[in-house]
């Protein structure tokens, strides 16, 4: 008698879905990235990773290099960079753009505002937030934010996220998930991805210790993929679903690892990650 399995066999032939690219924000490495900048990169690429995020520190995002060398010594390691938050720089914020744009990055995303008194405040960061990314896409890139704790935080009886949501052009302005903020600050990261799809491109992933809640967003809190509560294979198929791109590691606190170590412990967990 012939044997069939037809509860089974898509489950025993089908591959088990993963994440696209493994990306990491540079921040997470600073100390490591001033000292020795190939020398880390090296060790990234080694590990498995294949996207870097950079960030607009003393160095600029290209640390210390102009664009063309970075992203030649980046891509010798087998990194792509995709994307970086910005600080303002002498020329303007177009100018950071047309360099970023001549390598071929794909974002420029703004990383801070802070909190602010009134809600219209927020309102003037979504108009800004618009004409950045009306130069963004003439030189054939995104515009993003990257929410902290502070845009969770009621101002005027409504969340800034909120309004900086509606109030931003889907066809211009993205946005990067911090999973570690909207978490600690009591928010659903499925409800907001799900609620706007589409709109978080992006994201920053780091997981939130039990014990630490309810704490609000302290940097104490966090700790390294798979050892904390946030359920990652299930919240980050969801982010596929709804047309997430870029998936970057940035842990913030280190316990007993060193930022590379906990970049390799983070990393491993990610190769390991079946999505629900």
């Amino acid at each position: 008698m012939a044997l069939s399995f037809p509860l089974f066999r898509n489950e025993l032939f089908a591959s088990p879905r993963k994440l696209p690219a493994l990306g990491i924000q540079l921040y997470m490495v600073k100390e490591d990235m001033a000292k020795d900048t190939p020398g880390t990169l090296k060790q990234l690429g080694a590990m498995g990773y294949t996207q870097i995020e950079s960030y607009g520190g003393d160095k600029g995002m290209f640390w210390g290099m102009n664009n063309k060398d970075f992203q030649k010594l980046a891509n010798g390691f087998g990194l792509t960079l995709v994307s970086s938050h910005y600080n303002d720089e002498p020329g303007g914020f177009e100018k950071q753009v047309e360099k970023a744009a001549e390598i071929g990055m794909k974002y420029l995303i703004c990383p801070w505002k802070g909190p602010q008194k009134s809600i219209d405040n927020f309102k003037r960061f979504a108009d800004e937030f618009n004409r950045n990314g009306e130069i963004c896409k003439k030189h054939g890139m995104r515009f993003g934010y990257h929410p902290h704790d502070y845009p969770y935080k009621p101002v005027d009886g409504q969340l800034p996220i909120d309004i900086l949501l509606a109030n931003t052009d889907k066809d211009l302005v993205d946005f990067q998930m911090d999973y570690y903020y909207t978490v600690t600050e009591g928010q659903s990261p499925e409800e907001y991805i799900k609620k706007h799809p589409h709109r978080f491109k992006l994201c920053h992933m780091r997981d939130v210790l039990k014990q630490r809640l309810p704490k609000g967003s302290e940097e104490e809190s966090a700790c390294d993929l798979g050892q904390g509560i946030i359920n990652y294979p299930h919240l980050l198929s969801t982010a596929l679903n709804d047309g997430m791109k870029y998936f970057f590691v940035e842990q913030s606190r280190f316990y007993h690892e060193t930022p590379l170590q906990s970049a390799k412990v983070n990393i491993d967990y990610l190769k390991r990650l079946q999505l629900g």
